[in-house]
């Protein structure tokens, strides 16, 4: 494989890190990991990999499970709610973005799935992705994860489990727009009652901030009590501030832009026509894509 070719697999890794780590700029960090440990090697072992792009993706799922390992300690340490790091839509980058590292945008990256990704374990999440997402063989898997065939398959049987709840709403995306733009007038409009009819009774709201942008630190569950926080957000934003529809992560979305500068990002999961989650992050460091400048 030429120099070319292995740079070529560099958007292939980028995809595959994003889903498993859930941080677009954790993913950068393990893919550069990646190409450091290949540039590490002399000519003479380089060539004797018969399969370059399989040595990478190995390398780079090991790079992420060993992350995923250390990341539940972080992320107890974390100020506040932790979320994934939200994409837009990829016409949406920043201008100096490399189009190497933008993510694939499909249902494997929508924030309902994963959310429900951080509830697996490190060996579910790597067995699950490379198999259901990537299509690898779980004997491939196994000497990725350290476990033999069956059990990968076992792993990947368990996540699916888990996974299937994050996929219960087949709600189209035209049918989500139309719900999310209806919830951005009735916010812009400061109406309680409008909100809450387009909320489920059990809809939950987490926000993640990082201690670096203020928001409420803990989940808001209930219609009434989204509504009337939603407003009061309205109430407090200040004169430059305004809401805008956006694809987040591939599903339709909200961002809120002060002065020129997006400083909050709204994903949204819709079934049955009510939105039953809310995602809102603030965190200025897991923005960095939404930036133009």
């Amino acid at each position: 494989m030429t120099d070319r070719a292995i740079v070529d697999e560099r958007r292939q890794l980028i995809n595959l890190a994003y889903r498993l780590l859930g941080s677009l700029a954790e993913a950068e960090d393990a893919v550069q990991e990646t190409y450091a440990r290949w540039y590490a090697m002399s000519r003479e072992q380089q060539e004797a990999v018969e399969a370059p792009g399989a040595w990478l993706t190995t390398v780079a799922s090991r790079i992420c499970l060993n992350v995923l390992g250390s990341a539940r300690a972080r992320r107890e340490r974390y100020v506040g709610e932790w979320l994934p790091e939200p994409l837009p839509d990829r016409t949406e980058w920043g201008a100096t973005a490399d189009p190497a590292d933008r993510v694939t945008l499909d249902e494997s990256v929508n924030m309902a799935f994963l959310v429900m990704l951080e509830s697996m374990t490190p060996a579910e999440r790597v067995a699950f992705i490379l198999h259901d997402v990537f299509r690898y063989p779980f004997a491939e898997i196994a000497g990725i994860v350290g476990r033999t065939p069956a059990a990968c398959r076992q792993l990947a049987s368990s996540a699916r489990r888990r996974i299937r709840a994050a996929r219960a709403s087949a709600t189209p995306a035209a049918r989500q727009a139309t719900v999310v733009r209806a919830f951005k007038a009735a916010w812009e409009a400061k109406d309680v009652d409008a909100l809450i009819g387009l909320l489920d009774p059990d809809a939950t709201a987490v926000a993640d901030g990082g201690g670096l942008a203020v928001t409420f630190p803990h989940p808001i569950s209930g219609a009434a009590r989204i509504a009337r926080t939603w407003v009061e957000i309205a109430h407090l934003a200040t004169a430059g501030t305004t809401f805008l529809e956006r694809t987040v992560n591939g599903r339709p979305g909200l961002v809120a832009e002060q002065d020129g500068r997006i400083v909050t990002v709204f994903a949204f999961a819709v079934d049955g026509g009510r939105i039953t989650r809310i995602w809102a992050v603030r965190n200025p460091e897991k923005l960095r894509p939404w930036t133009t400048d």
